[in-house]
């Protein structure tokens, strides 16, 4: 199969994600997976597999794929979608430290990308790093929101932030 097919399969895998059509997941998924057999040193390719992988509800089985692309170079946008889907998949499939390492690494490569950050809030608080988590969760909230009695209180809120623990002697 040619390289040249890799938009049209994603532009249908998108299309079978966003009406959960696991019948167009399963095809694209199949000719992936053929695709791969004739480019398997090509990041994107694996990157791709990965994600019709996960989209398929076949998030373990999506790793090995992610892993491969980010081994090959994966750069730009697919390399911040890569790292926050093998993170977030890494922490519902229990693996907490690799979650928490590949979510900083995009937490840091991409530091405008709070949904990196809220997944990591995420492994954070699966790795029981809670003062870490949740001082993440409350950074992003009063960065993000429009509530006013939140920006009303947003300075002391912040400041508690920086040591949660803190208590009056």
């Amino acid at each position: 199969m040619s390289r040249d097919n890799l938009k049209k399969l994603i532009e249908r895998r998108e299309e079978g994600r966003s009406k959960q059509d696991q019948e167009i997941l399963s095809e694209v998924r199949r000719d992936l997976l053929e695709l791969l057999v004739d480019h398997p040193d090509d990041a994107e390719i694996n990157y791709q597999t990965g994600i019709a992988h996960d989209n398929s509800g076949l998030g373990r089985e999506a790793i090995p794929y992610y892993e491969r692309a980010l081994e090959l170079g994966l750069s730009g946008p697919d390399l911040e979608r890569c790292l926050m889907g093998l993170g977030s998949t890494y922490r519902y499939w229990g693996f907490y430290e690799q979650a928490v390492e590949t979510l900083r690494r995009g937490a840091k490569e991409f530091p405008e990308n709070r949904a990196i950050q809220v997944f990591l809030a995420m492994a954070l608080y699966n790795s029981q790093s809670y003062k870490e988590s949740i001082e993440l969760l409350i950074t992003n909230l009063m960065e993000t929101t429009t509530d006013e009695k939140l920006h009303y209180f947003k300075r002391g809120i912040l400041a508690y932030t920086e040591d949660l623990d803190e208590r009056a002697e």
